[in-house]
């Protein structure tokens, strides 16, 4: 890049508390906090460089005048699916991502749902803070069923980095791991389970794959009905890949067990929104608030990251592409 690098950053609120020194003491940078998607074409005018998390390009921005000098998408996350991608290639934009910063946080926050799903402890404690164990006729509260994982079958569908490390946590704990074929994909290798296979055998299923068409409502009404009515499902991934109404629908009536999900197809919700007013309403459902991946440490080598991809195409290099 021979012009002199005008960084803007779109959404640096999801950064949490992180330092952009390493950015703003280095390039000329603007820093917004949040941008709504009728801002992103005034904010990207005049830069050459976008960092984005979730603000999208979809082809109308990027076909924009407001486009015309942006020549780097640095997408500060793994997931790329608020960019098009195609419509950025035809216009000189390259896009680049940060593919396993957060591999551990989000296998770590995984298991962790798994374990509420089995064990309850955010539940029993919940009724100790209500006086329930206080009034109880004997030692301890049977309220709530647990689950030993032990011998468990954990189907994992996505076996990218995440994949890996929750498979080699849940190996630790004696689960069976089945890895799921890839969604759309052809005949599955040796190593790999058909999903209609990992849907009835599987005790727990966990979502770690991309966003795609073949994988979007991977989740329905039909993939429901196929598992144990003893299963959990856990989405640590992207919101869209679970058809929401039939998974509440299947809670609802206790078709499967339970389902933790860290992301829902709208966020941040609106207070009505069905998953937000299920989690009030279903013992079952468990909803936590897209934080899976937020470990500092997660954040931090996401930044570092982010920074080294600039700096690489600001050298003319490829780092980290994808478009």
């Amino acid at each position: 890049m021979t012009v002199a690098p005008k960084i803007v950053f779109l959404d640096a609120a999801t950064f949490g508390d992180m330092s952009l020194a390493q950015f703003t003491d280095r390039w000329p940078c603007t820093v917004h906090q949040v941008t709504q998607a009728t801002e992103t074409a005034a904010r990207i005018t005049g830069h050459n460089i976008a960092v984005t998390n979730k603000v999208a390009f979809d082809k109308t921005i990027l076909n924009s005048p407001a486009a015309e000098e942006l020549k780097l998408i640095a997408v500060a996350a793994t997931g790329t699916d608020v960019i098009d991608k195609d419509a950025a290639t035809k216009r000189g934009v390259k896009v680049c991502n940060v593919p396993g910063y957060a591999a551990q946080a989000v296998g770590q926050f995984t298991i962790a749902l798994l374990l509420e799903l089995a064990s309850r402890i955010g539940s029993n404690s919940a009724d100790v803070k209500a006086g329930a164990w206080q009034s109880s006729p004997v030692y301890t509260l049977l309220t709530y069923p647990q689950v030993e994982l032990h011998g468990k079958k954990l189907g994992i569908i996505g076996y990218g980095n995440i994949g890996k490390t929750v498979a080699k946590i849940a190996g630790a704990l004696g689960m069976e791991i089945l890895v799921g074929a890839r969604p759309g994909g052809s005949a599955p290798p040796s190593d790999r389970v058909p999903l209609d296979r990992l849907f009835r055998e599987a005790d727990v299923i966990t979502l770690h794959c991309p966003l795609t068409p073949q994988t979007k409502n991977l989740i329905n009404g039909q993939t429901l009905a196929s598992m144990k009515s003893t299963a959990f499902l856990i989405n640590t991934a992207r919101g869209a890949l679970v058809d929401e109404a039939a998974l509440i629908e299947t809670l609802r009536h206790k078709r499967i067990a339970g389902a933790a999900v860290d992301v829902i197809t709208q966020e941040p919700p609106p207070a009505d929104h069905p998953m937000i007013v299920a989690a009030r309403e279903l013992s079952n459902l468990m909803v936590t608030p897209h934080t899976a991946w937020s470990a500092r440490e997660a954040r931090e080598r996401l930044l570092s990251e982010v920074k080294e991809n600039i700096a690489a195409f600001l050298a003319g290099q490829h780092r980290n592409r994808v478009a």
